[in-house]
């Protein structure tokens, strides 16, 4: 069974005069690249929140968003407007000095500076506030390691169609290397029948044969193409966190199937190397993917 790094979690829990929502994304990436977009009153608990998050997702490019709105109560809201003033003197300051022009909305300028806006909502969070959202963010990591799961299954049965392709591709290069050998032999032969004025030792051509078509043979490059397709599969079921692994032999599938292109010599063959190269290009490309 594999993981794939993508997937979607949400979850939401309320507690009274509010409802607290959590949701994490994910895509792939070689390491761990967490974001998180907290509200100031949770801030003190966003590493631990992090450190949560890092112990179950392990891989892929993750985004932690936690938002919560107010229900059944009134809160006070007001405009820090001395503070705005003071931030709306420095921003004409600085215009002048880089000789920039002023903002044509100084609204929204001016309330994306922090502290601009005051409310009655206590800044820091309860032990109950805590709890929820702990409980909250690990519903939304079940919930996107669900996700991830179900996109493995995809990609796991993805990936076993294309090795077995490769590997029934493999088994159709036999006739054809047979065919090859004696093909090269004759005309090698045939070449060297033509030169009338050269003599040369037959016995020792014999030897410079064996030995030329002994350097095109490919049976060790089919043989560890053939394991490196086993290993692929047995390591898709070893578990999770095997996504580096799979990587790595797709690489060495890539050399054995590169060699058996430049050794083959023959044009059926060269085909039947093209489209294990297409497949294995079909794994590579998903492959980064995998956790």
């Amino acid at each position: 069974m594999i993981l794939s790094m993508t997937g979607f979690g949400k979850a939401t829990a309320a507690i009274p005069n509010k409802k607290i929502t959590v949701e994490i994304k994910s895509l792939n990436s070689k390491q761990l690249d967490m974001s998180a977009r907290v509200p100031a009153s949770f801030r003190e608990k966003e590493l631990e929140l992090r450190n949560i998050l890092a112990e179950r997702v392990v891989r892929g490019k993750v985004e932690l968003l936690i938002y919560t709105e107010s229900v059944g109560i009134e809160t006070t809201v007001s405009l820090n407007i001395p503070l705005m003033a003071a931030y709306k003197e420095q921003v004409e300051e600085m215009a002048r000095q880089l000789g920039i022009a002023w903002p044509d909305d100084w609204y929204s300028v001016l309330l994306r500076f922090p502290e601009t806006v005051k409310s009655d909502v206590p800044a820091t969070m309860s032990d109950e506030e805590w709890q929820t959202l702990r409980q909250v963010t690990e519903q939304a990591i079940d919930q996107l390691m669900q996700f991830r799961q179900k996109e493995g299954q995809k990609l796991e049965a993805f990936f076993t169609e294309r090795v077995n392709r490769i590997s029934d591709l493999l088994g159709q290069v036999a006739p054809f290397e047979k065919e090859r050998v004696a093909k090269i032999r004759a005309r090698l032969e045939e070449n060297l029948s033509k030169i009338d004025t050269v003599s040369f030792d037959k016995n020792r051509l014999e030897q410079e044969l064996i030995f030329y078509i002994e350097k095109l043979d490919i049976n060790e490059e089919k043989q560890r193409l053939s394991q490196h397709l086993s290993y692929f599969k047995e390591t898709m079921a070893n578990g999770f966190g095997q996504g580096k692994k799979l990587g790595f032999i797709a690489q060495e599938m890539g050399r054995e199937i590169n060699t058996l292109g430049s050794k083959s010599n023959n044009a059926d063959m060269q085909r039947l190397v093209v489209r294990m190269k297409d497949e294995l290009e079909q794994i590579k490309e998903q492959v980064l993917n995998v956790m």
